[in-house]
């Protein structure tokens, strides 16, 4: 199913309100009225100053929002290895929750110079930042403060899961008041174990506990979801069994969703974005967070070999020693 979005544009802030579709292809915009919840709200603030820069959220609202709402909002993080990637990345997945009834919230943050081998603390502290900065303006944005979800992909993932499981890094300027924990963590093929032999390695060395938040487990840490190709070079399937296992044992929900033949970053691609986007929907609804069922479907129906398995059958797959050509590996892997 298609949603839409439209524009706008209010004095001091640039809110944009578009009607394009999240189907690939369909770029034509059509400009509905203001007000209709199939419509979204685009706007953007600063939430960090860091010298002369200036960190932007991309922030995505339904487009029956309204200043005094309590809605429920999920935190976007970008993939790219701590080194790259763009804001952009999750612009579709927020814009279709927006459309759900949520506030959708994309972050720019910093990456790692060029040249820097060392681990990603600017990367984590940006992160608690961007959290603490949307929890301590729920008011005026129309958000819950106790319904605030963190997501991301590959590197990302591993943010969003860093502010809800891995204490300190945090940056000098922020108000360590304002809790920076999501209530929820929606992880796509995130890189979440840094320890020894596992990605991100090189990077963190002996000081993987401050990072990896597979290593910070407790049962304070959020309800999860996951979602992981079982063909990935960088997190293999027993990674995720491992991190599922743990987090039940300490009684926190995790739910694992594996895709067979899947390699990593799939889930920015059919028909695994709509499969992938279908079951955050399910996820957040099952917290409560939003009503009825998902709106948009798959494209075409996947074939046998790409039926979703579920948390209760993973398997994890013989771990690949080199990566394919025909994947590539983002910056700043383990040789």
């Amino acid at each position: 199913m298609l949603f839409q979005f439209s524009r706008l544009i209010a004095a001091a802030l640039v809110l944009i309100v578009s009607a394009k579709p999240v189907a690939a292809g369909m770029d034509e915009a059509v400009i509905p009225e203001a007000g209709d919840p199939g419509t979204v709200i685009h706007e953007t603030v600063t939430y960090k100053r860091v010298g002369n820069r200036e960190l932007q959220l991309h922030i995505e609202k339904p487009g029956d929002w309204k200043s005094t709402d309590k809605r429920p909002a999920i935190v976007f993080f970008f993939g790219g290895g701590w080194v790259g990637g763009s804001a952009t990345q999750f612009e579709k997945q927020s814009a279709y929750l927006a459309t759900r009834g949520m506030v959708g919230i994309r972050v720019q943050y910093r990456t790692i110079p060029k040249g820097d081998k060392g681990p990603p603390v600017i990367c984590c502290a940006d992160a608690k930042s961007a959290m603490r900065y949307v929890r301590r303006h729920a008011e005026e944005l129309g958000i819950d403060p106790e319904r605030i979800a963190a997501a991301g992909g590959s590197a990302g993932g591993h943010l969003a899961a860093f502010t809800g499981m891995v204490p300190g890094l945090d940056d000098a300027s922020d108000d360590l008041s304002v809790s920076c924990l999501p209530n929820a963590l929606v992880l796509f093929n995130p890189v979440f174990n840094n320890g020894p032999g596992e990605w991100g390695h090189a990077r963190v060395a002996d000081q993987y506990k401050q990072f990896s938040p597979a290593h910070n487990i407790s049962r304070q840490a959020p309800p999860t979801a996951v979602f992981l190709g079982d063909e990935d070079k960088l997190i293999s399937v027993g990674v995720l069994e491992k991190f599922q296992s743990d987090m039940q044992a300490v009684g926190v929900r995790c739910d694992a969703h594996v895709y067979p033949g899947a390699v990593h970053g799939f889930f920015n691609h059919e028909p695994y974005f709509s499969e992938t986007l279908i079951q955050t929907d399910r996820f957040l609804t099952s917290l409560g967070w939003l009503q009825g069922e998902p709106t948009i479907s798959v494209p075409s129906e996947p074939t046998a070999d790409k039926k979703l398995k579920t948390s209760d059958e993973i398997k994890a797959p013989a771990r690949p020693t080199t990566p394919t050509a025909a994947e590539p590996v983002p910056p700043a892997i383990n040789p």
